[in-house]
């Protein structure tokens, strides 16, 4: 597969947790994701950008993550024609007991859909279990076992204690030598015989379920390179406060200080986000500790995810620079808003949301954060390998940066509305720099349709030569539409000419939101909200009626990728579906 920047391509960013499948169980799949992929593939796209696959715990947030090694179970087919295991006959009677309609046709319910793929799972299990020694699998199984060694029995060990303490990740609210690994496996030892068969037997399901998850992705790689569409997975930046990489390293993370970002007034939704900016609640990294053993944890997950995906996005890649930190938890947000500077060291102990680890106030500052920065992607292009990495380096950011993204050629993103020349002019689409990956919005912003409605409504209350008739004005513009009248309705022509006139960048990858090529308003991500009412929105129809509701736009675009050399020599027009 051909990832060089010389030759420009396409990508859609799908969540997979948003798309229906024909063996639809409330949440996308990776059986859902082989359709998307033959969806992408038939329609000229050669990329499908995810987001974090890895295990999110009872969060709905694909980027609160309990393991940064781990797969996210839900993500797996829990159907008899991807696991051998599984008898048609179980698999029914358990679906039996379910609303299957309501399930599938609602938002992702995820305390069901994990309750349902648990139980179809353990099915598996228990049938694998009981057949092991005449089991052909068995030897898959134990060759997985012997390749993951490195972070596999500390993860079943944090994972049966999770299970044990009610899936409460509060690490320290753990009997003491639970904590961490290291006394963890200590205290193991000193269990009764027959508790610790009980645990070992819980840990192999948990093994048996991770074999499973790694299997199914394994293979969708592998028909990913069959379809010639590059999966590009997402590297989050942390891990949870009380995941199983604390659990097994402690000392590799600073557990008194949450990473974050910066205010953005982009998220108006948001009061907190705006005043003091998003406190995630992830532990910083202890970049020196790290580096004793030449930053053994980071390239193995590296490689983990390498081994999955074709392209790897490093998820806010401006903290690998230097990142916004908070000196309270996430629960506590709300004590600090409308809170003036004063007032909030005093419940703090005088100390305020910072940079870690120095603000760019000094060029000595700025020196020693680009030196930081450029030598951790020196570390990440050794284990992605050149062509396979991009980063996201969107939000407020240091001029250093895009300077080491050039000098390393790993390409940043370009939000249209955001690039500007020195003349604040917004930048020409042929002038885009072709190692960049343009894209007109994240999982984090509004859906493109509903921010332009939001402008245009804006508009009508001010002066047409100021606020949103300017960005209306600058916005039609950039598509060739200067002409048009910023009132004209989104539907149609508008809708067009700004997928054409993403496709119409320079950049080597356009990328656009899955909602946004279909011109809807559905948003997958309202930061600041509750993450029990985020991360639920699915898309209305399967991903087998794509084509035919969405034909006009699928037309339109085959034919400006085609005019935008974006499409490959190997795109055709229908591609036949796996059999199942």
């Amino acid at each position: 597969m051909n990832l060089h920047p010389n030759q420009k391509i396409a990508g859609v960013l799908i969540p997979l947790f948003s798309i229906r499948g024909s063996l639809d169980l409330g949440i996308g799949d990776t059986s859902a994701l082989e359709e998307a992929i033959v969806w992408a593939q038939e329609n000229g796209f050669h990329a499908l950008q995810l987001l974090p696959i890895n295990e999110s715990g009872t969060s709905n947030s694909p980027y609160s993550v309990t393991s940064a090694m781990a797969l996210e179970p839900s993500t797996i087919t829990t159907h008899p024609s991807w696991i051998p295991e599984l008898k048609s006959e179980t698999y029914d009677l358990i679906l039996a007991s379910y609303d299957l309609v309501s399930l599938r046709n609602g938002p992702v319910n995820y305390p069901l859909v994990r309750k349902l793929k648990r139980e179809l799972l353990t099915s598996a299990w228990e049938s694998f279990k009981n057949h092991f020694s005449t089991s052909e699998r068995a030897k898959d199984y134990k060759l997985f076992q012997e390749e993951q060694s490195w972070w596999l029995p500390d993860y079943t060990l944090y994972r049966v204690l999770l299970e044990r303490h009610g899936e409460n990740d509060d690490l320290p609210s753990w009997e003491a030598p639970l904590q961490q690994a290291s006394t963890a496996h200590a205290w193991l030892d000193q269990r009764s015989a027959e508790e610790q068969k009980n645990l070992k037997e819980r840990r192999d399901f948990f093994s048996y379920v991770q074999w499973i998850a790694f299997e199914q992705w394994k293979k969708i790689r592998n028909f990913a390179d069959e379809y010639n569409v590059a999966l590009i997975g997402d590297v989050p930046t942390g891990v949870n406060l009380g995941s199983a990489d604390v659990f097994s390293a402690p000392e590799l993370f600073d557990l008194t200080t949450f990473g974050g970002a910066p205010p953005e007034k982009v998220f108006r939704a948001d009061p907190f986000t705006m005043q003091w900016g998003q406190n995630w609640g992830i532990p910083l990294y202890r970049w020196e500790k790290m580096s004793r053993d030449n930053f053994f944890w980071w390239r193995h997950r590296l490689r983990h995810l390498r081994s999955l995906f074709h392209l790897l996005r490093i998820d806010h890649a401006l903290g690998l620079f230097r990142i916004y930190s908070f000196p309270w938890k996430p629960e506590n947000d709300a004590q600090f808003i409308d809170l003036s500077h004063e007032a909030a060291k005093k419940i703090t102990g005088g100390r305020l949301p910072q940079f870690i680890d120095c603000d760019d106030e000094t060029p000595e500052h700025r020196a020693h954060n680009q030196r930081r920065g450029e030598m951790l992607l020196h570390l990440f292009l050794e284990e992605a390998g050149p062509d396979h990495l991009i980063a996201e380096d969107l939000g407020e950011t240091p001029s250093y940066v895009p300077e080491s993204l050039e000098k390393l050629q790993i390409p940043g993103f370009k939000i249209p509305l955001w690039i500007r020349d020195h003349q604040g002019q917004m930048l020409p689409p042929q002038e885009y720099p072709r190692v960049s990956v343009a894209t007109y919005a994240t999982h984090d912003h509004e859906p493109f349709r509903k921010q332009w409605e939001t402008w245009q409504a804006e508009a009508q209350s001010e002066d047409p030569s100021s606020g949103r008739w300017k960005t209306l004005t600058e916005m039609l513009a950039f598509i060739g539409c200067e002409h048009e009248d910023p009132m004209t309705l989104y539907s149609g022509k508008i809708h067009e000419q700004l997928i054409k006139g993403l496709y119409a960048t320079n950049s080597w990858l356009a990328i656009v939101m899955i909602t946004d090529f279909f011109g809807s308003k559905q948003q997958f991500n309202t930061p600041g909200s509750p993450s029990s009412q985020n991360w639920q929105e699915r898309i209305s129809l399967p991903i087998s009626e794509w084509n035919e509701n969405f034909r006009e736009i699928l037309t339109a675009s085959h034919e400006e990728l085609q005019a935008s050399g974006r499409l490959l020599p190997t795109s055709v027009v229908s591609a036949p579906l796996p059999n199942k």
